[in-house]
């Protein structure tokens, strides 16, 4: 296991986690922009079914000044490793300390049937890319190696993430787990673990949010035996979670009880915590959360 610590010029310990696949993108920006002035020191995105990271990343960096963008998660079966590396590096040379790759292996649902690929043996499939990516020449953009960071549930996978890659980005976890994960790669690593959290509204419509939020997540395999080694059962597991899963992983209540669902993640051992809103939708903007949020973490 490597011990040097990629570099990575996040702003503050606290940034956000957002889908913009729906928003034309010169309004996705402006948000991004926002997100800046907050105080937030990170914008991280997914890459699912909508737009092309790489591309969006390429968009929000040159909207802000100091905001690191980074791919929660960039799908491995989305792009060949080559493409990957030399389109990470080209971000990195262009914004140096701004970019962070976010890699994944995605889902056998949304791999096979939503992409017509091939879903097997995840982590041999991850070694594999990353040695792919390694191996691309140092000739193109010398001195701009990009930050990698594994969506890391497992420990085999975590343990991948300190040897092949640079750290973890934890999604849809305990603090518990984000300090397994530390405990696992050591001081030297970065760990940037996902928050989700609910700000407004009442107990019933705050719960209705976090179960709208897990529908998806409570099908998948991966998030389901995650959530087991957490010490959730199966019971849990219905589809959207059941309310002791929901109220566990969703900081909701107060602002202040939302503040401090994030702070426990860097109690626990994350460099940084990146914060996800559950609006009214999915599409709503997430600008008047993140505001209330912002002023109870003192940003």
């Amino acid at each position: 296991m490597t011990t040097e610590r990629a570099h990575i010029d996040f702003p503050s310990r606290i940034g956000v986690w957002w889908a913009s696949d729906s928003w034309a993108m010169p309004d996705a920006q402006a948000v991004a922009r926002d997100i800046e002035a907050m105080g937030y020191g990170s914008l991280f995105l997914p890459e699912t079914v909508g737009k092309e990271c790489l591309t969006e990343s390429a968009a929000f960096l040159a909207a802000t000044d100091r905001l690191v963008v980074g791919t929660g998660i960039a799908n491995i079966h989305v792009r060949i490793p080559s493409a990957a590396e030399t389109g990470a590096r080209t971000l990195t040379a262009l914004y140096p300390g701004r970019f962070v790759l976010g890699l994944g292996v995605s889902h056998g649902p949304l791999v096979e049937r939503g992409m017509g690929g091939t879903y097997q043996k995840p982590l041999a499939t991850m070694r594999s890319y990353l040695e792919r990516m390694a191996a691309v020449p140092e000739m193109i953009e010398p001195g701009s190696r990009a930050p990698k960071l594994l969506a890391a549930l497992g420990p085999k996978m975590i343990e991948l993430s300190g040897s092949l890659a640079d750290g973890a980005h934890p999604y849809l976890v305990l603090p518990s787990a984000t300090h397994t994960t530390r405990e696992i790669l050591g001081p030297d690593k970065w760990i940037v673990s996902e928050q989700a959290v609910v700000v407004g509204g009442d107990d019933a419509e705050q719960l209705r949010r976090a179960h709208d939020h897990l529908n998806v997540y409570s099908g998948l395999p991966n998030y389901r035996n995650s959530w087991l080694r957490q010490g959730f059962e199966e019971s849990d597991l219905v589809r959207g979670g059941s309310e002791r899963l929901a109220r566990a992983l969703v900081g909701m209540g107060s602002v202040d009880d939302a503040a401090a669902a994030v702070r426990a993640h860097l109690d626990a051992g994350a460099d940084h915590v990146v914060v996800q809103v559950l609006g009214d939708t999915p599409v709503s903007d997430p600008r008047p959360s993140l505001r209330t949020l912002a002023a109870a973490l003192g940003l």
